[in-house]
Protein backbone atom coordinates (compact mmCIF):
# COMPACT_ATOMS: atom_id res chain seq x y z
CA UNK A 1 0.00 0.00 0.00
CA UNK A 2 1.24 3.49 -0.85
CA UNK A 3 1.35 5.85 2.33
CA UNK A 4 1.32 8.99 0.39
CA UNK A 5 2.10 10.36 -3.18
CA UNK A 6 5.60 11.42 -3.88
CA UNK A 7 5.95 14.84 -4.46
CA UNK A 8 7.16 15.35 -8.30
CA UNK A 9 9.97 17.66 -7.70
CA UNK A 10 11.43 15.37 -4.37
CA UNK A 11 14.29 14.26 -6.74
CA UNK A 12 15.40 18.08 -7.99
CA UNK A 13 14.63 19.57 -4.53
CA UNK A 14 17.38 16.65 -3.00
CA UNK A 15 19.88 17.15 -5.63
CA UNK A 16 19.93 20.93 -4.75
CA UNK A 17 20.26 19.86 -0.88
CA UNK A 18 16.91 21.09 0.34
CA UNK A 19 15.39 18.06 1.89
CA UNK A 20 15.62 16.71 5.46
CA UNK A 21 14.32 13.09 6.35
CA UNK A 22 12.81 12.48 9.75
CA UNK A 23 11.76 9.16 11.52
CA UNK A 24 8.71 8.59 12.76
CA UNK A 25 7.75 5.45 15.12
CA UNK A 26 4.27 6.17 16.19
CA UNK A 27 1.42 8.32 14.99
CA UNK A 28 3.31 9.13 11.40
CA UNK A 29 2.79 5.29 10.85
CA UNK A 30 -0.76 6.13 10.14
CA UNK A 31 -1.82 7.81 6.90
CA UNK A 32 -5.00 8.89 8.54
CA UNK A 33 -3.24 10.87 11.03
CA UNK A 34 -1.53 12.88 8.78
CA UNK A 35 -2.44 16.75 7.97
CA UNK A 36 0.46 17.85 5.96
CA UNK A 37 1.28 16.75 2.58
CA UNK A 38 4.82 15.56 3.08
CA UNK A 39 6.89 15.39 0.08
CA UNK A 40 7.31 11.72 0.01
CA UNK A 41 7.39 8.94 2.85
CA UNK A 42 8.76 5.47 3.03
CA UNK A 43 8.82 2.20 5.22
CA UNK A 44 12.14 1.76 6.96
CA UNK A 45 13.84 -0.08 10.04
CA UNK A 46 16.44 1.84 12.02
CA UNK A 47 19.05 -0.07 14.46
CA UNK A 48 20.74 1.38 17.74
CA UNK A 49 17.48 2.62 18.90
CA UNK A 50 14.48 1.17 20.92
CA UNK A 51 10.59 2.12 21.66
CA UNK A 52 9.60 2.72 24.72
CA UNK A 53 6.72 4.78 26.76
CA UNK A 54 7.98 7.48 28.81
CA UNK A 55 6.26 9.54 31.40
CA UNK A 56 4.97 13.23 30.02
CA UNK A 57 7.09 15.84 31.49
CA UNK A 58 4.57 17.90 32.41
CA UNK A 59 2.43 15.07 33.99
CA UNK A 60 3.46 11.57 35.08
CA UNK A 61 0.21 10.35 35.01
CA UNK A 62 0.16 10.24 31.22
CA UNK A 63 2.77 8.64 28.45
CA UNK A 64 4.02 9.44 25.06
CA UNK A 65 5.74 6.86 22.84
CA UNK A 66 9.68 8.10 22.72
CA UNK A 67 13.06 6.03 21.88
CA UNK A 68 16.58 5.75 23.29
CA UNK A 69 20.04 4.61 21.87
CA UNK A 70 20.38 0.80 22.12
CA UNK A 71 22.74 -1.41 20.19
CA UNK A 72 20.51 -4.40 20.90
CA UNK A 73 17.44 -3.08 19.03
CA UNK A 74 15.66 -1.90 16.26
CA UNK A 75 12.66 -0.01 15.19
CA UNK A 76 10.47 -0.26 12.65
CA UNK A 77 8.35 3.05 11.25
CA UNK A 78 8.06 5.55 8.36
CA UNK A 79 10.83 8.15 6.94
CA UNK A 80 9.20 11.04 6.25
CA UNK A 81 10.79 13.31 3.36
CA UNK A 82 10.16 16.87 3.73
CA UNK A 83 11.93 20.63 3.06
CA UNK A 84 14.98 21.71 5.28
CA UNK A 85 12.99 24.92 5.71
CA UNK A 86 10.24 23.23 7.67
CA UNK A 87 12.54 22.01 10.19
CA UNK A 88 12.23 24.41 12.50
CA UNK A 89 8.74 23.62 12.31
CA UNK A 90 9.02 20.36 13.35
CA UNK A 91 11.23 20.76 16.23
CA UNK A 92 8.45 23.24 17.47
CA UNK A 93 5.91 20.64 16.88
CA UNK A 94 7.96 18.39 18.78
CA UNK A 95 8.80 20.67 21.73
CA UNK A 96 9.92 18.43 24.73
CA UNK A 97 12.15 16.08 22.49
CA UNK A 98 15.46 16.30 21.15
CA UNK A 99 16.40 15.51 17.28
CA UNK A 100 19.23 13.06 17.10
CA UNK A 101 21.03 12.29 13.76
CA UNK A 102 20.83 8.74 12.54
CA UNK A 103 23.70 6.64 11.33
CA UNK A 104 22.74 6.38 7.89
CA UNK A 105 24.33 2.66 7.98
CA UNK A 106 22.31 1.56 10.44
CA UNK A 107 19.05 2.47 8.64
CA UNK A 108 16.93 0.04 5.91
CA UNK A 109 14.22 2.26 2.94
CA UNK A 110 11.78 0.35 1.64
CA UNK A 111 12.29 1.67 -2.29
CA UNK A 112 14.05 4.93 -1.14
CA UNK A 113 13.19 8.14 -3.60
CA UNK A 114 15.98 9.48 -3.28
CA UNK A 115 19.98 8.93 -1.26
CA UNK A 116 22.10 11.08 1.01
CA UNK A 117 19.81 12.99 2.62
CA UNK A 118 20.05 13.61 6.40
CA UNK A 119 17.60 11.75 8.89
CA UNK A 120 16.70 12.86 11.92
CA UNK A 121 14.73 10.96 15.11
CA UNK A 122 13.43 12.57 17.66
CA UNK A 123 13.84 11.62 20.89
CA UNK A 124 12.35 12.69 23.98
CA UNK A 125 13.58 14.21 27.22
CA UNK A 126 13.64 11.64 29.74
CA UNK A 127 14.88 10.87 33.38
CA UNK A 128 15.51 7.66 34.84
CA UNK A 129 11.72 6.33 34.81
CA UNK A 130 9.44 4.94 31.86
CA UNK A 131 6.09 4.58 31.52
CA UNK A 132 5.72 1.19 33.97
CA UNK A 133 8.09 2.70 36.25
CA UNK A 134 5.82 5.49 37.50
CA UNK A 135 2.66 3.58 36.02
CA UNK A 136 1.90 6.28 33.76
CA UNK A 137 -1.28 5.82 31.52
CA UNK A 138 -0.99 5.28 27.90
CA UNK A 139 -4.01 7.24 25.72
CA UNK A 140 -6.11 4.51 24.05
CA UNK A 141 -7.44 6.52 21.63
CA UNK A 142 -3.59 7.67 20.51
CA UNK A 143 -2.62 3.57 20.50
CA UNK A 144 -4.99 3.01 18.67
CA UNK A 145 -4.15 5.04 15.95
CA UNK A 146 -0.20 3.66 16.25
CA UNK A 147 -1.53 0.08 16.15
CA UNK A 148 -3.62 0.66 13.42
CA UNK A 149 -0.80 1.89 11.13
CA UNK A 150 1.90 -0.63 12.22
CA UNK A 151 -1.21 -3.33 11.12
CA UNK A 152 -1.51 -0.93 7.90
CA UNK A 153 2.02 -0.90 7.13
CA UNK A 154 3.64 -4.69 8.46
CA UNK A 155 0.75 -6.35 8.75
CA UNK A 156 -0.08 -8.52 11.96
CA UNK A 157 3.32 -9.99 12.50
CA UNK A 158 4.35 -6.12 12.72
CA UNK A 159 2.36 -4.97 15.09
CA UNK A 160 2.99 -7.84 17.01
CA UNK A 161 6.14 -6.58 16.79
CA UNK A 162 5.23 -3.43 18.01
CA UNK A 163 3.57 -4.23 20.71
CA UNK A 164 6.11 -7.22 22.10
CA UNK A 165 9.37 -4.83 21.04
CA UNK A 166 8.05 -1.22 22.76
CA UNK A 167 8.92 -1.19 26.32
CA UNK A 168 6.63 0.16 28.80
CA UNK A 169 3.64 -1.49 28.33
CA UNK A 170 2.96 -2.86 31.47
CA UNK A 171 0.71 -0.07 32.75
CA UNK A 172 -2.25 1.65 32.18
CA UNK A 173 -4.46 2.31 29.49
CA UNK A 174 -6.90 5.44 29.44
CA UNK A 175 -9.96 3.92 27.80
CA UNK A 176 -11.00 6.89 25.96
CA UNK A 177 -11.68 5.12 22.96
CA UNK A 178 -15.88 6.22 23.05
CA UNK A 179 -14.75 9.65 23.87
CA UNK A 180 -11.29 10.30 21.79
CA UNK A 181 -8.73 12.53 23.72
CA UNK A 182 -6.21 12.66 20.61
CA UNK A 183 -7.10 14.77 18.18
CA UNK A 184 -6.58 12.59 14.92
CA UNK A 185 -8.45 9.69 16.55
CA UNK A 186 -9.17 7.15 14.02
CA UNK A 187 -11.93 4.71 13.68
CA UNK A 188 -11.68 0.88 14.58
CA UNK A 189 -13.98 -1.96 13.20
CA UNK A 190 -14.82 -4.65 15.72
CA UNK A 191 -12.16 -6.97 15.02
CA UNK A 192 -9.44 -4.38 15.25
CA UNK A 193 -10.74 -3.00 18.43
CA UNK A 194 -10.97 -6.28 19.78
CA UNK A 195 -7.24 -7.61 18.64
CA UNK A 196 -5.70 -4.51 19.76
CA UNK A 197 -7.31 -4.33 23.41
CA UNK A 198 -6.14 -8.58 23.18
CA UNK A 199 -2.25 -7.83 22.13
CA UNK A 200 -1.80 -5.05 24.90
CA UNK A 201 -3.43 -7.17 27.83
CA UNK A 202 -1.51 -10.01 26.65
CA UNK A 203 1.29 -7.82 27.00
CA UNK A 204 1.03 -6.78 30.97
CA UNK A 205 -1.46 -3.81 29.83
CA UNK A 206 -4.80 -2.83 32.19
CA UNK A 207 -7.53 -0.75 31.20
CA UNK A 208 -8.56 2.01 33.58
CA UNK A 209 -11.61 4.33 32.96
CA UNK A 210 -11.32 8.18 32.89
CA UNK A 211 -12.74 9.92 35.67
Amino acid sequence: MDIHDDHPDLPRLAAEGRIVAYFGYGSLVNRRTLRTKFLGIRRARVEGWRRFWLPREASAAMALLSVHPSDTHAVEGVVVYDLADHLPSVDEREAGYSRRIVDLARLQIETPPVTGVPLYIYEAHRGAADASDMQAAILQSYLDAVMQGFRTLYGAAGLRRFVNETHGFETAILRDRAAPRYPRAVSLDRHEADLFDRLVVDRGARFVDPD
